[in-house]
């Protein structure tokens, strides 16, 4: 069974999914936040400081940079312990279906993703503070730093995990086995997974220009997903992107304001960081997958249809 059909292999009505997701939200964006709300309000002079900090997540509140960043992803924890909650007793299937279609999670392929993403990045990233240095300001503090090191390794894969799960994952296996076929998914995850990082403050300082980052990024990881018949080289390629991205380089626009090595000084703007990633790295990482793995028959895996599999019990 490939693995979009592991959907099949627990109860797959609609409302399930519609239950599912409610349960998700719930777990995510309520239960998840009170932690962060919590802190918030001990941050807060009074209710007026406390509803006015809420209108941008709570970032002006001066919370310890580090603190902020496990508060936000202790909310992920709550979604992603909901999704498997959801898959397990209401879908009546194994965790394992929503993350591959082999045997046994395959972690060489996480590992893989994961450390080859990771030193293409910090050479893409430090090439550019070597090109204009100018642009760019040391920003080492040795307990913070390690700190947030320590946080972004250890957590932030519990935040990229449950992004990956949802969509490539649960959404992806819902959508494919309902128009029982591959390029709805695709397309439809890809696009949400975009739009759901519209929110972030890149986007309004920088246009909707960089939706085709966002977006491209979703195809990116749909594409590998589809091909590789499983999650692993998508959460492995996920979690190092957000590590590096928290600890090498901040900025005061964008979604990770953290203690990083370097502080971007230059005025937010679209340059060829955006796009370079889309057309040129992402193409060359799903050759490099193609031909470490064997993967064949592309139009089949994504754009193919999906047929209702004969499950034989015991």
């Amino acid at each position: 069974m490939n693995f979009i059909q592991q959907a099949y292999k627990g109860q797959n009505q609609w409302y399930l999914y519609l239950l599912v997701i409610f349960i998700v939200l719930l777990g995510w964006q309520f239960i998840g936040v009170i932690p962060l709300a919590i802190t918030a309000i001990l941050h807060s002079e009074n209710t007026s400081e406390f509803l006015r900090a809420a209108d941008d997540s709570f970032m002006s509140l001066g919370i310890n940079k580090n603190l902020f960043l496990f508060m936000m992803v202790v909310m992920f924890a709550f979604g992603l312990a909901s999704l498997f909650l959801g898959v397990k007793y209401i879908h009546k299937r194994a965790i394992k279906t929503v993350i591959t279609s082999r045997n046994k999670i395959d972690w060489n392929r996480f590992w893989f993703g994961f450390f080859v993403w990771g030193i293409l990045s910090v050479l893409v990233v430090s090439s550019d503070i070597l090109l204009a240095p100018e642009n760019y300001t040391w920003n080492f503090k040795p307990l913070p730093f390690f700190t947030l090191v320590a946080v972004s390794f250890l957590f932030l894969p519990i935040q990229t995990s449950f992004e990956e799960l949802l969509f490539r994952g649960y959404f992806m296996q819902g959508l494919g086995t309902w128009f029982k076929n591959r390029w709805v998914p695709l397309i439809v995850t890809s696009v949400a997974f975009g739009l759901l990082h519209g929110a972030n403050p890149e986007v309004e300082k920088l246009g909707y220009i960089s939706m085709v980052f966002y977006i491209g990024t979703g195809f990116f990881f749909g594409i590998t997903t589809l091909m590789d018949e499983g999650t692993e080289l998508a959460l492995g390629l996920h979690a190092i992107n957000n590590i590096v991205a928290a600890f090498l380089v901040t900025t005061d626009w964008t979604v990770f304001q953290t203690d990083a090595l370097f502080v971007d000084t230059s005025d937010p703007s679209v340059g060829i960081e955006m796009f370079l990633p889309v057309f040129v790295l992402y193409p060359l990482m799903l050759l490099l997958f193609s031909k470490k793995y064997g993967w064949k028959n592309w139009k089949e895996k994504l754009l193919g249809n999906i047929e209702k599999p004969v499950i034989t019990t015991k």
